[in-house]
């Protein structure tokens, strides 16, 4: 194959490609915009004969064959919250938003597809909806989860492909992954009993999110279920200071506890500190599991024993199972559910 340097500066063009890989600029054509039924040998010939001339595909022309914008929104939806600057500070300090946004980059940056990062609450989801209907995006990752949300119904109702990050809570016919919350619930109900803890208690996440009413009856019936129940139970908001001051009212309540699962690490990180700060010892006097294990149960003084997500994966799952919606858009909705595990550290 010869390649033919550009003439006076130019740009190369596609006639170029084709003359290089010795194939018809229909062929190039083909090759640059997706199509399914280019052999996969004269695929491999013009993508190095576009390395090789240094030809850059005019994005513009290309999204009107395909009518592809090649981006996808990370839509982040959040209950309304009157304090707005709050809302945005925790998308970008919660380590769950990262990792969701690391795993499903990850899976889009080989297939040239950028992601668009929207973080919304009830009073903007007009300006959301009217941002997809004007097809600026391919397909939607959707993280919602509160019971009262509209926003995944609307996503549907417009037909564009779409994932939602967890189980939905309300029933509509979209495609989402999740991991199993209740078994990882179990997992740390078990460990703690494992450890010889018999005065248990959970702080919960929200009740109005599946993951946080899921964790905390997996958490309860198993417990229940071994004769330990009922279980002290304060539910909080995934936040450091809601776990730390949730911490403080259960041991205020329940001194005699000696075992804690927290149902998220930031969570924990806070309840650690109050636990601490009352003159318990972790593990000594009371031993504290929480769920994610994100970069929070590192930081944690003593390291966090915690229930593994694996977000990373789960937000690449999402990214391909959507990619294959937005290839095939009469395709049927599916739902992924991963595995938890138990990351045993220091604190339990």
């Amino acid at each position: 194959m010869s390649t033919r340097p550009p003439r006076g500066g130019h740009q190369p063009t596609m006639d170029q490609v084709a003359e290089a890989a010795g194939v018809s600029r229909a062929t190039v054509s083909r090759v640059i915009n997706g199509a399914p039924t280019v052999d996969a040998k004269i695929r491999e010939i013009v993508q190095r004969a576009i390395a090789e001339t240094g030809y850059v595909p005019n994005v513009a022309a290309r999204s009107l064959v395909t009518r592809r914008s090649n981006s996808v929104a990370l839509v982040i939806s959040e209950p309304d919250r009157p304090d707005n600057h709050s809302f945005l500070n925790r998308i970008f300090t919660d380590p769950y938003f990262g990792r969701i946004t690391a795993g499903a980059t990850q899976a889009l940056r080989p297939h040239d597809i950028h992601l668009v990062i929207i973080p919304t609450d009830s009073t903007d989801h007009h300006q959301v909806i009217r941002y997809l209907r004007q097809g600026h995006v391919d397909g939607v990752l959707l993280i919602s989860s509160h019971e009262h949300d509209e926003l995944p119904r609307q996503v549907h109702d417009l037909g564009i492909p779409a994932v939602v990050s967890a189980r939905p809570a309300q029933p509509i016919p979209a495609s989402f992954v999740d991991v199993d919350q209740r078994l990882g619930a179990r997992l740390a109900a078990d460990h703690l009993l494992g450890r010889g803890c018999r005065k248990l208690a959970t702080i919960s996440g929200p009740t109005d999110i599946p993951s946080g009413l899921d964790r905390l009856e997996g958490f309860r019936i198993y417990l229940e279920q071994r004769g330990l129940g009922p279980v002290p139970a304060i539910e909080s908001d995934f936040t450091r200071a809601g776990g730390e001051e949730s911490a403080r009212r259960l041991l205020t309540e329940h001194p005699n506890l000696d075992g804690l699962f927290v149902a998220s690490d930031l969570m924990a990180e806070g309840a650690l500190r109050a636990v601490q700060d009352m003159g318990r010892r972790v593990p000594d006097d009371i031993a504290v599991v929480g769920f994610d294990d994100s970069s929070a149960a590192l930081d944690c003084r003593p390291l966090l024993t915690t229930i593994r997500q694996p977000v990373e994966e789960m937000a690449a799952e999402m990214a391909e199972v959507l990619m294959a919606h937005i290839a095939s858009p009469s395709r049927l909705p599916r739902s992924v559910i991963f595995q938890p595990t138990l990351v045993i550290r220091d604190s339990a």
